[in-house]
């Protein structure tokens, strides 16, 4: 079969409805966050954002983006407690906005 028919066979993929399967270690959430190691251990047990693994702390997509929304709080100048305050409310609204079913989870 030709290259251009094979192609032809192929059909875009939507990324989003894989997130959810995607695991992170602690090095690249603190690299895609833009913290240090400290501060993710430091945020991870007062924000109390659960995580797998043993030896090692490895975070999903949800862990990453209340992770993001700390960091995001904490740029615009809200003290730590404050900004996981924002985080939290900001997730419950959105999942509220968006049921997980009608983002085909």
């Amino acid at each position: 079969m030709a290259a251009g028919r094979q192609v032809d066979l192929l059909e875009p993929i939507n990324l989003a409805e894989h997130l959810g399967k995607v695991e992170l270690y602690l090095g690249q959430v603190c690299q895609i966050a833009g913290i240090s190691k400290m501060q993710l251990d430091y945020w991870t047990n007062k924000a109390q954002i659960p995580t797998k693994g043993r030896k090692q702390r490895i975070y999903d997509i949800d862990a990453l983006e209340t992770v993001m929304l700390i960091k995001q709080a904490k740029d615009k100048g809200l003290n730590l407690g404050a900004a996981i305050d924002a985080a939290r409310t900001f997730r419950e609204r959105s999942s509220a906005s968006f049921p997980a079913e009608a983002l085909g989870s």
